[in-house]
This record gives C-alpha cells, structure tokens and sequence, in this order.
C-alpha cells in the first residue's frame, strides 16, 4: 500500500516540498486509520500540511486506494527532533 500511495501523492506534492515518508493502517478502539507521513527538508508547520492535505485527498478518492474497512485517514508531518 505505502508504494501505490507513493506513487501516486509525491509528484503532486513535490512543489510543496514534502514527500511521503511512512504510509501505516492503524486499528485503535475499534477505528482503523489509514496514516500518511509526510516529510519534507524543511519545517512541516500546519498551513504546508493543510495545503498538502487538500491535494491529498481527491488523489486517494480519484485512484480508489481506501478499503471499506478504512474509517478516517490522518496526514501528519514527521516529527523533527532537535540534535
């Protein structure tokens, strides 16, 4: 599934500066979650992420890629801790 989500998201999100880097399915309390990290060279603050999420979201329903069994997909930025 992470190559297929891949595939299909970093070349539309390349100009935003992110890719994808971890694409997981989450079973919590009875929810299963499709997660999507994102990554970039830089700060992954809110805004980059909402701008990422509005391009992400009708790429996933274009190409069919959530199951029925997926309840809510959740796109993040990869945490950067500092050195």
């Amino acid at each position: 599934m992470k190559e297929e989500i891949t595939r299909i998201i970093d070349p539309e999100i390349e100009e935003l500066g992110l890719w994808v880097s971890d694409v997981k399915k989450v079973h919590q309390e009875g929810v299963i979650a499709l997660e999507i990290e994102l990554d970039s060279q830089g700060v992954l603050d809110l805004d980059i992420i909402t701008k990422a999420t509005d391009i992400i979201n009708p790429i996933l329903d274009r190409n069919n890629v959530i199951d029925e069994e997926i309840d809510v997909v959740d796109i993040y930025g990869k945490s950067k801790e500092e050195v």
